[in-house]
């Protein structure tokens, strides 16, 4: 059986990913923050919950050492956690870009790079980090600065381990959507088309799709999840 690591998991992607792979018959490893108030309820055979402060190297470091040593190997890592903020350059001090920083790239390496590791170490394995538009492009950014260059950092990563990895079947996966559809963001836009906006469900559907035999070939993917938004 497959084992999936899925950080951020009580969040409403992160959810998502769960109850996909595990559908699709995987172990899956959901890491929670410590003192998480969101409720994270699902119950299967085959989820184990983990609470892992993933802005902690060490601690990181430790989740993977101890998947490895229950799993051996790590099929995939769909990395989603992630914060957000506004802000002009005016508004936008080191201090804001540093926190962004640190929610949105260091929460991700320190999982992805002990995982990547792992995966060359065993000739396979998937990498996915949630990008944004904002990231991607300085002028999708604007009036975001510090989550604008938090985010940027993924793709940079994302091309660094590519490289690295030319010759093995490790691939690591940018996945960028467009407004997520989530109660949250429909409370505060209750004006948008919410047609427009892509679901977590279908975030997850093209997440598990890039696991899969049908993709096996596609390297260095930026995977734009936008509908019609």
């Amino acid at each position: 059986m497959k084992t999936a690591i899925v950080t951020g998991a009580s969040g409403n992607m992160g959810q998502c990913v769960v109850r996909k792979f595990l559908a699709e018959g995987y172990h899956v490893v959901a890491t929670i923050v410590p003192n998480d108030p969101t409720p994270f309820e699902i119950v299967d055979a085959k989820l184990e919950k983990v609470l892992v402060d993933l802005m902690n190297e060490e601690d990181s470091g430790k989740f993977i050492k101890t998947v490895i040593a229950k799993y051996e190997n790590i099929d995939a890592a769909i990395l989603t956690v992630g914060g957000f903020a506004m802000g002009t350059i005016a508004d936008t001090q080191t201090t804001d870009i540093y926190k962004q920083y640190k929610l949105n790239f260091e929460t991700a390496y320190n999982v992805a790079r002990p995982a990547f590791v792992q995966m060359m170490q065993q000739g396979s394995g998937r990498i996915f980090i949630i990008g944004s538009r904002p990231g991607m492009s300085a002028k999708e950014g604007k009036g975001m600065v510090a989550y604008g260059l938090g985010k940027s950092l993924i793709f940079r990563l994302a091309e660094l381990m590519n490289e690295e990895a030319k010759g093995h079947n490790v691939v690591t996966t940018v996945v960028v959507p467009s407004t997520i559809d989530t109660p949250q963001n429909r409370k505060a836009m209750p004006d948008a088309k919410f047609e427009n906006w892509v679901k977590p469900e279908s975030i997850a559907d093209a997440i598990y799709y890039y696991c899969t035999p049908a993709a096996a070939t596609i390297r260095e993917p930026v995977i734009k999840v936008y509908n019609n938004a």
